[in-house]
């Protein structure tokens, strides 16, 4: 249960710090006021209406297009990045001797350990608690 637990913290603390850091923008085509096109990873295309350039320079006839653009950034967090240069000679000594006793902790078994692998039991001859009619409850 607890390692179930653990993993299912673990994947969702992964999910927060992908989401957290994720940037993208929205574009949005409006034609007057109403919202006609959105796209999340690609620009808009637009509905056609978009004014053109004049052919030639001497056609000074200038209207304003009723179609706008407009782009909503949804940008993501950059703190995460953790620099080893602002880590101070204290702390890297304390996480030195942190790691190095933590891996000490956990000691191996020396070689004139006995596993018991060529042990066999004695060979039960009678059941002495069915002789002597003695059962515990």
């Amino acid at each position: 249960m607890k390692q179930v637990f653990h993993k299912i913290i673990s994947t969702l603390m992964a999910f927060v710090v992908l989401f957290s850091t994720l940037s993208f923008a929205i574009d949005m085509h409006f034609c007057g006021d109403k919202l006609v096109e959105t796209a999340v990873f690609h620009k808009t295309e637009g509905c056609g209406m978009d004014m053109q350039k004049p052919a030639s320079e001497d056609c000074l006839l200038t209207k304003n297009s009723c179609c706008n653009n407009e782009q909503l950034v949804v940008n993501g967090q950059d703190e995460l990045q953790l620099s080893v240069d602002k880590i101070s000679f204290e702390q890297q000594q304390f996480i030195a001797s942190f790691v190095y006793t933590y891996i000490n902790l956990f000691e191996g078994l020396g070689t004139d350990a006995s596993n018991f692998e060529t042990y066999h039991p004695p060979c039960v001859l009678k059941q002495i608690y069915k002789l002597d009619e003695t059962y515990l409850i």
